[in-house]
Formats: C-alpha cells, structure tokens, sequence
C-alpha cells in the first residue's frame, strides 16, 4: 500500500481488487488480474543442483545490495527511525517501510556495511519512537490504536498522517522488522536487552482480535479509520496478507481464531497460469513480503499438502508466469521480453504528469499485474519484481538486474540502486526514450536487498526461525513438515 506523491490518493490492496482510496470516496476499481492460461507456456525448468551465480553476477549482488543498503541507512532519520515511505523529498513515514528497514540494519552488519553497534542504537531508537507514541482513537496527535499503527506517519512527530488508515497489514510488515531485530540482538548488554524487551512490548500490545471483520469473523478487515469504522473488505484470496495471519495467530496475548487460516486459504484461486496451475495473484509483491521473512520451503499447510506444492514453489510458479506473460506481451507495450519483465505495485509515469489528453492508458502509483485483464498492465516494469524473485528464479531474475543495470544506466540504477520503475511505451517528449522514475519506495526497495540475502545466506529466514510466536502461528495455522517438523522435534527432545 502506498500513496501518490501528491498526496491525492492511496492504494487500498486487497486479493480480490486495488482500490484508490481518498478519505471516504472510492475513486476506482480494478479487478483482479486473473492469468490467462497458456498450454504452451514452458513451466521452470527442473535444476540438478542449487543455481549458482558466476564471479561476475556475485560482484553485481554486492553492490546491488551495499547500495539498496545506504537508501534505509541514509533516509532513516538516526534520531526516530522513521523511515520515510519514498525519497527524496517525503517527509511521510510508512510504518511498513520502517519494517523493511529495522531488518535492512542486520543484514548491513552481516555485510559489513556499519557495525553492530550502529545497528543496534538505530534500532533501540526507531523501537523507542515506535513504543512512545501516542495510542488512541482520536483522529489527531496519535500514532496508532490499539497496538496498531495508521499507514502514515509524519516523520517529524510520528503521529497519524494524511488520515491514513489504521493498516492490519502495515502493522504486520513493521512488526516482521520488529522480531526479525529481536532475534537477532541477541547479547547481553543493555542495548541489545532493551531491544528484546521493546519489541515484545510492540509486538504483544498489538490487539489482532479487536481488527476482525465486522462481518466476515475470523477473516480480518483490511483496516479501520476514526471517520470511518473499519475497511469494508476482509483480508482473502491470495497475497502478502499470509504474513498478516501467522502473526495474528501466533500472538502470546491477542491471538485470532486459527479457523481464520482455514478461512483465509478456502478463498484462494488455484488457476494454470501461463504454465502449472498454482495459486494466483497478478502484483508479483503478493507472491513475496511474506517469503521476506519466513522460509516456506519444504513446509506445508493442509492446502498446499493437498496440491502436492509448498508457498515457495507457488512463488516460483508465479515468477515464470510472469515473466512469461511478459515475453509473450499481449499489449504490445516497448520493450518487454526475457531480460525486459516484472510486473507489480510500482510508481508509473503519471507521477505528477499529465498527458494533456484527457484519457490515458498509463497510471500513477499502481498494483500492475500479470493476467488476462489488458487495464492490469500499462507498460512499467519495476525491478523490485525481479529483484525480490531473487529465490525463486535466481537463473531469470539475476541476468535481468544486471541486464537492467547495464542496459539502462544511470536513468534507472543510482545511488541507492534501482530507481523504483521505468516505462519505455510513455510518449516522452525529450527524445522517446520513455519515463523513468526519479524516486526510490522503501517497500521495493527492501525486498531487493532482504530477498537477495536470503537467497545467497538464509540469513533473515534462519532469524525468524528462531521466534517462538512465529512458529506457533505457523502450528497453529496447521503448517508441518520442513525445518517446522526439525524444530519441533527438537524442542521435544530437548530437557525440560
């Protein structure tokens, strides 16, 4: 969920449609994308051994990750941690964005881009900003209630912004962050104790129950306002509301029914989609936040144990569908093709522009897709779809980062690595080479760096194996098998 530079609007994602949001008035709709099926689309080839990339795509990793790095380090402000939703020159926070970045500051100490002690004090002060802002339900002067937090916060204050909405999922991507920095901070100092004690203070405070819906019990609502009561639309379907659920479930102190899980899959949309059937979401985002966090390989719910699949193998089908849809570019739009692909939620060239014309194909801020539906893609390609599929297709996703880097230059890849997106079908007036973008979104940029990571160490999946909470959601939530079944094995044999 993001806002348009401008402030007019703001996405309201959900599985079964994208809605602009603008105080109380729905400004449009689209319907989900659903794939077309394509019989002769190839599926992903299998592979004998792990990929592994060359000396070359190694050095392009790095870099791509020190400088998706210094975009959290450097926007952060070190006194709040606020970080903002899009820079350069927002002064509007996004709680999800602070999510991405508290687990952006363990991976630079990995990488030796700070040290763990930066780290650490950054962390103890955005925990400390987080944990002192005010909680109500008044409209004003307040962060969050309830435990939850609105989408937006200004920066400055950290206090509500834009009259933004109370966000489930938002609050579900910051305390990822929030965790992911317990686990880690794991020493005896003070500093790093605080950080423990703070972030099950946050995580504990957050009263999931009180967000069901008001009609759809247990599914949740998508969010709730002061003017408004809550969302009329429920979490469903298929997206990154997985991470939403297990958090929900696994609460110590406000846990959710985990019949809502059960609910929740029962919605899904198991459709062939230009290849193998898997479960279908068109904005390659869905299909990744939650992997940013939890390793789903080898680990199944009683759904995807039923389709003989696991979350990361649908995430792997869904990349090649993508890729695919766009290789075969139904809307002929400049450009796309195997090196040229990666369709989701992304700025578009109608930032701040207008056409003249009236009446455009092209979109500002939006959830694009791959799929059947022609008004679900407008021609802007974002590498963070590519980037965060880093796991899931290493062998297609690598070759077109550095494909894009090296084609594109300095008009798409700069100082925090890749700008958010490009579109080379938007009438450009100063020569027809397209629109590309001059801002950075913190929550594309994190899967870049986050999912990378993953691929090349495990690192932030191993983390959060370690979090009691986020296991018992998993159990809860009727997940066995994988590392799942290695660790609960081994807390039974464990000496009590």
């Amino acid at each position: 969920m993001d806002r348009r530079p401008d402030g007019r609007s703001r996405l309201v994602r959900t599985s079964a449609c994208v809605l602009l949001y603008a105080g109380p008035v729905l400004l449009g709709l689209m319907p989900a994308t659903v794939p077309a099926r394509d019989e002769n689309a190839a599926p992903r080839p299998a592979a004998a051994q792990p990929y592994r990339p060359s000396p070359q795509q190694q050095a392009f990793l790095d870099e791509l990750q020190r400088d998706t790095f210094k975009f959290f380090w450097d926007a952060s402000p070190s006194g709040t941690g606020l970080t903002p939703d899009r820079a350069p020159g927002s002064d509007v926070s996004s709680v999800a964005a602070v999510g991405f970045a508290l687990t952006s500051y363990l991976v630079g100490v990995e990488r030796g881009y700070v040290s763990r002690g930066e780290a650490a004090a950054r962390t103890l002060a955005t925990l400390e900003t987080l944990w002192r802002a005010p909680q109500g339900p008044a409209a004003d002067g307040v962060s969050g209630y309830r435990g939850l937090f609105y989408h937006f916060l200004d920066s400055r204050r950290g206090v509500r912004a834009d009259q933004s909405e109370l966000s489930t999922i938002d609050t579900a991507l910051l305390m990822a962050g929030v965790l992911t920095s317990k686990a880690y901070f794991d020493r005896q100092d003070e500093t790093e104790r605080s950080i423990r004690l703070l972030s099950d203070r946050l995580y504990q405070r957050v009263d999931w129950a009180w967000a069901y819906s008001p009609r759809h019990k247990p599914l949740l609502s998508m969010g709730w306002s002061p003017e408004h009561g809550f969302i009329d639309i429920d979490w469903r379907g298929y997206n990154e509301g997985m991470l939403l659920y297990l958090l929900a479930i696994g609460s110590p102190t406000h846990p959710i029914d985990p019949q809502a899980w059960e609910e929740w899959t029962r919605s899904y949309p198991w459709e062939s989609a230009q290849g193998p059937a898997h479960v279908t979401f068109g904005p390659l985002f869905g299909h990744q936040y939650s992997h940013v966090w939890i390793d789903f390989r080898g680990i199944q719910d009683p759904f995807m144990l039923s389709k003989r699949s696991d979350y990361f193998a649908n995430s792997v089908q869904a990349t090649y569908a993508n890729r695919a849809y766009c290789i075969a570019n139904p809307g002929q739009w400049k450009g796309y093709g195997e090196l040229v692909w990666g369709l989701t939620a992304s700025d578009g060239p109608l930032n701040g522009a207008s056409d003249g014309r009236g009446s455009t194909p092209f979109h500002a801020y939006w959830a694009r897709g791959a799929g059947s539906d022609p008004t679900a893609d407008d021609g802007t390609i974002a590498p963070t779809a590519a980037g965060g599929s880093v796991p899931f297709a290493p062998e297609v996703a690598i070759p077109t980062l550095m494909h894009l880097r090296d084609r594109f230059g300095d008009r798409l890849y700069r100082k925090y690595g890749f700008t958010d997106a490009f579109n080379l079908s938007y009438p450009d007036k100063s020569g027809g080479q397209g629109w590309f973008d001059d801002q950075y979104l913190a929550i594309d940029q994190g899967p870049i760096l986050l999912m990378i990571e993953n691929h090349r160490t495990g690192f932030v999946w191993d983390l959060l194996k370690k979090n009691a909470d986020v296991t018992a959601g998993l159990r809860r939530a009727g997940f066995t098998g994988g590392w799942l079944g290695s660790m609960v094995a081994a807390t039974d044999a464990a000496p009590h």
